[in-house]
């Protein structure tokens, strides 16, 4: 049975191969859908934990929660804390947090138990020296940091500044632009940091072959492109 073809239900308590329902006699109370390698998190009266095709545990452990696999790693959270462990059940690492995210591009974000958000990578080990107010997932090489300031900027995977400008709010790159603001409103900006046009919106989306939905101060949308011209609705 090809894991890639098992689906949940909406209520996120039936799974489903070519329309058959699985695993009924699991008492599932909540699900997560099916991750590479083929496993997926559920929860039933003891707790929750890893299931593969044929809706077997993977380990004797039961969690208060338990998340997807992403790059052969899975979130779980016991009594101890937030850490992560293998597609054999096994903690990758004897370091606990009070929260931690899923690995990206080799990241994982984490929230230690002082508070502060940085990376880590595979092996469980802290990326860079730095400690952040808050920090996001990894998208083609970089992530957005948040100061104490509660200003963002861009780091690479080694935790060094990309460009050294600082935002009101940032979202990651995509193919080359990031959606930005500052007290004026949102743009895009470049690798460099730098916006690539004057204009400034209450809302804006990342490019999608080179055009971007937009919502002017005043309420009307459009269309913006990367060349900085934009169409308006109507």
């Amino acid at each position: 049975m090809n894991w890639k073809e098992i689906y949940l239900d909406e209520c996120s308590k039936t799974f489903f191969y070519q329309e058959t329902p699985l695993f009924l006699d699991k008492n599932i109370i909540d699900a997560l859908k099916f991750h590479a390698p083929g496993l997926a998190p559920i929860q039933d009266t003891s707790g929750w934990f890893h299931i593969n095709t044929q809706g077997n545990p993977i380990y004797v452990e039961r969690y208060q929660r338990a998340f997807g696999f992403y790059e052969n790693r899975a979130t779980v959270v016991s009594n101890e804390g937030w850490y992560h462990i293998n597609e054999d059940g096994k903690r990758l690492h004897s370091l606990t947090y009070s929260w931690c995210g899923n690995f990206q591009e080799n990241r994982c974000s984490v929230k230690s138990k002082a508070g502060r958000f940085f990376h880590i990578n595979l092996l469980g080990k802290s990326c860079y020296a730095d400690e952040y107010q808050y920090v996001g997932d990894f998208k083609y090489g970089f992530a957005c940091v948040m100061n104490d300031a509660q200003k963002f900027t861009h780091i690479n995977k080694e935790g060094v500044f990309l460009h050294n400008n600082w935002f009101k709010d940032l979202g990651v790159f995509h193919k080359g632009f990031a959606i930005a603001s500052d007290e004026e409103g949102w743009f895009h900006i470049d690798l460099f940091g730098k916006p690539i046009y004057t204009h400034r919106f209450a809302l804006i989306e990342p490019f999608y072959n080179g055009a971007a939905f937009m919502k002017n101060f005043d309420g009307r949308r459009g269309v913006i492109y990367e060349n900085g011209k934009v169409i308006y609705f109507g």
